[in-house]
């Protein structure tokens, strides 16, 4: 990109863009970055449209848009979503597990214990149909 280019971007990204500082958890930033990276999309892409959804704009957005439109519109965006909550899904399962291996032998068949390893096998089986989509 030449210079001038590189500078037209900057000026333009700053009249339509805000810069949002956010101060998360170490690990936390590590594994939203790591999901990201795998489903192949930007964290200021979910981000922002977490943002919107949360403050309601997607809802309001959506109502003013053709039904063909917006982040779901196409096979392709649905698809990096997905790949994206199939990312998650598995960095919780496994974060899940790790935990579960340092839970002592005498506690193993507690009420707690079957509860955690119900919520990885639905996680599997949620990973799996999320795959199956497409």
């Amino acid at each position: 990109m030449t210079k001038a280019a590189n500078k037209a971007k900057v000026r333009w990204n700053a009249e339509h863009y805000k810069q949002v500082k956010v101060s998360v958890d170490t690990d936390i930033a590590a594994v939203f970055k790591a999901a990201c990276e795998s489903a192949g999309v930007s964290m200021s892409a979910i981000l922002s449209s977490f943002m919107a959804q949360y403050s309601g704009l997607a809802a309001k957005e959506s109502k003013e848009k053709s039904a063909g439109a917006g982040p779901f519109s196409t096979k392709q965006k649905r698809r990096k979503l997905v790949d994206a909550m199939i990312g998650q899904l598995e960095l919780i399962r496994d974060a899940q597990e790790a935990s579960m291996e340092n839970i002592p032998e005498n506690l193993r068949g507690t009420d707690a214990y079957e509860a955690a390893q119900e919520a990885i096998d639905l996680m599997d089986q949620a990973i799996d149909l999320l795959s199956a989509i497409y």
